[in-house]
């Protein structure tokens, strides 16, 4: 099933193209589609498709992808970290939050919240005993590289960050702060 008609005109301009542009891309005149958005024809199966593939593609070349945005330089800790060198790594270097590690493997994350929540319901020495690993949360998700900003976007909703990876070996890291970067 294809999407509605009514689509194209707005898909169109925002990718800057004009009727003629879009009629090449897609094999098809440049009236056809302009009796096409004003509604003025019966539309035909095989060229709307081959119009909606034409837009489909251009998004994606379009599209700006995870590795172009990753920070390069991934900060994480070890499982095996106490939680106050965990403190110490955020506040050094500014992060919200951090991958949990064991070895190169990403095994959690954890968070100034998490660390707060805990700092806050122990008592110091407690806080200072006690390992990265006892108190972490689920790992970030992963993606490829080539990911698009739209699929960051929206698992950037649900969490702090997202790893990205190359044959399983994580090459870097997508937050907030760098969908904002690119944004602005």
């Amino acid at each position: 099933m294809l999407p509605a008609l009514e689509i194209i005109p707005e898909r169109r301009r925002k990718l800057g193209l004009t009727q003629s542009q879009l009629a090449e891309l897609a094999g098809v005149s440049q009236s056809y589609i302009a009796k096409l958005e004003a509604g003025n024809i019966e539309p035909s199966y095989v060229k709307v498709k081959a119009l909606f593939e034409a837009l489909d593609r251009l998004e994606q070349e379009k599209q700006v992808s995870a590795g172009e945005i990753m920070n390069r330089a991934v900060v994480g800790i070890q499982k095996g970290t106490p939680i106050t060198d965990a403190v110490d790594v955020m506040r050094k270097n500014g992060f919200s939050q951090l991958p949990v590690m064991d070895g190169e493997r990403s095994v959690g994350s954890i968070n100034e919240g998490t660390l707060l929540d805990h700092m806050l319901a122990s008592k110091k020495n407690e806080s200072q005993a006690r390992l990265v690993s006892e108190i972490m949360e689920e790992p970030f998700p992963q993606v490829g590289e080539d990911a698009p900003v739209s699929l960051l976007t929206n698992l950037l909703k649900f969490y702090s960050a997202v790893l990205v990876q190359r044959k399983g070996t994580i090459v870097g890291i997508v937050t907030k702060a760098d969908m904002l970067g690119i944004i602005a």
